[in-house]
């Protein structure tokens, strides 16, 4: 079974774009990555895209040999295998956690999503994302309202539910 991503917070940002990955994120990077051994910095790939996306998306190195897989089998040349490699190949870098557990952001990401003093970190179960905090608040609106509308159902109704929600 594949460790998940779990939890949220918020991480300081400091001038320089080091930020602490949350401890409990790390371990999940560390399984993710095949080459990773005791006392070694695991790495990940972190997604930007283009300005349509106003987070940071980060994927073990298991996730993302996958997401290669996928977009391998895609038709040579055909505009959805062209648009995935533009998006998940040229609008992305490796990065690797340092030994304290930090990740320095670069200028270019911090910028692009607006981070300046904290990062708002979120799992999203084989991913995580990193916004920045008034950001997510906004885009977070409607996740909400759909909670609210479910009226305290718990999550194997949901899970079970044939409904688009």
């Amino acid at each position: 079974m594949v460790r998940m991503f779990r939890g949220e917070g918020v991480q300081k940002v400091d001038a320089k774009g080091r930020v602490s990955i949350p401890a409990h994120f790390r371990r999940v990077l560390e399984a993710g990555d095949p080459s990773w051994t005791e006392g070694k910095a695991p790495e990940f790939v972190i997604v930007y895209g283009d300005e349509r996306r106003d987070f940071l998306e980060c994927f073990t190195i298991d996730a993302a040999n996958e997401v290669d897989a996928a977009i391998a089998a895609l038709p040579r040349g055909s505009t959805k295998r062209r648009a995935m490699e533009k998006v998940f190949h040229g609008q992305s870098m490796p990065l690797t956690v340092d030994e304290t557990g930090r990740i320095v952001l670069p200028a270019k990401l911090r910028q692009k999503i607006g981070i300046d003093g904290e990062a708002y970190f979120i799992a999203m179960g084989d991913t995580f994302q990193i916004w920045k905090p008034e950001t997510h608040e906004r885009h977070d609106s409607a996740v909400e309202e759909l909670l609210d509308n479910l009226g305290g159902a718990d999550i194997w109704t949901l899970l079970e539910s044939e409904e688009e929600v």
